[in-house]
């Protein structure tokens, strides 16, 4: 296999474990990555690398941070390939069609289904028992170009969002690095998507963490693991923010956005049960587990939610 000369576009944590395994490939050269700007973090908005920013600097890789590519040039230099993972921002057709052999995108899903901004957590939500990587070749659309390679994951039950994108980060270098191979040597050869069995994914906000306490507690359960840690979920009582750390599904039989104690345990109403609250957040107080928050919030006792 000759050395391929690549770039990399990626931003998160699933993108450094991509780029960990491109690194580490014999016949790949990371030629320089691309990735998005520093970002203001925490109360005092100080800004902070991306993690693949990060990686890169460990590892001596030339690092550019455009805010855009609607207008920007690439380094001059000869590309085999571009591999893009989590990265966020829009590829332009100048971008993707620069290189030899085009832009391949490492997708957190079985495409047709879930495309767009986040198909890990919509997966998730929507108590699927499995999802997978796609390994694409990238075209103007939103993840619309040929697939090259896919492979299933499995989602357990009490899976959650940071359980599920390890195993997905896992499978993905592995299947990506067989795929440029297999690519480059002419034994791979893309294949177009079923556009009619496409299903869409939205960018989340922070509203998308707040719970409807008439949807079920499967359902109310399945919005926690996808959502946590990131927007994470949350409700309203008395007109204060709760957010909720860490639930469960109970069978205690309690009306829907109805907050009960019994016996240092702490439950919320659903359409058809409850789910019990272990570790929760009062607006500008610090975590506390159920039985903290009980001794210091008895008032709440049988307090509705707000819808």
């Amino acid at each position: 296999m000759q050395m391929q000369n690549i770039a990399f576009f990626g931003t998160h944590v699933f993108a450094t474990h991509i780029l960990k395994a491109l690194v580490d490939c014999p016949f790949i050269n990371v030629c320089f990555v691309l990735t998005q700007p520093d970002r203001p973090v925490g109360r005092k908005q100080i800004p902070e690398a991306s993690p693949v920013k990060q990686f890169a600097d460990e590892h001596n890789i030339s690092v550019y941070q455009p805010a855009s590519l609607k207008e920007y040039s690439l380094p001059t230099q000869e590309l085999d390939l571009i591999v893009v993972a989590q990265y966020g921002l829009l590829v332009p057709k100048h971008i993707l069609e620069f290189p030899k052999l085009g832009t391949i995108n490492v997708h957190t899903s079985l495409l047709p289904e879930y495309r767009g901004a986040s198909p890990i957590q919509s997966a998730i939500h929507d108590g699927k028992s499995a999802t997978g990587v796609t390994i694409m070749l990238m075209d103007e659309g939103l993840d619309t170009g040929p697939i090259l390679r896919q492979q299933q994951v499995t989602i357990e039950d009490h899976d959650m969002f940071e359980d599920v994108e390890p195993k997905l980060a896992s499978v993905g270098a592995k299947l990506l690095l067989s795929t440029i191979e297999g690519y480059v040597l002419g034994s791979i050869h893309p294949q177009n998507q079923d556009g009619s069995q496409a299903t869409l994914c939205k960018k989340l906000t922070r509203e998308d963490g707040r719970i409807n306490w008439n949807d079920s507690t499967q359902t109310i359960y399945n919005t926690y693991r996808a959502l946590t840690p990131w927007p994470g979920v949350w409700t309203i009582a008395a007109g204060k923010r709760l957010k909720l750390h860490r639930i469960r599904p109970a069978i205690v039989d309690v009306e829907p956005g109805k907050m009960m104690f019994k016996d240092d345990t702490l439950y919320i109403g659903t359409s058809d049960g409850s789910v019990e609250i272990t570790e929760l957040q009062p607006e500008g107080k610090s975590k506390m587990n159920a039985a903290s928050f009980i001794h210091g919030y008895g008032s709440l006792e049988n307090t509705i939610m707000e819808a």
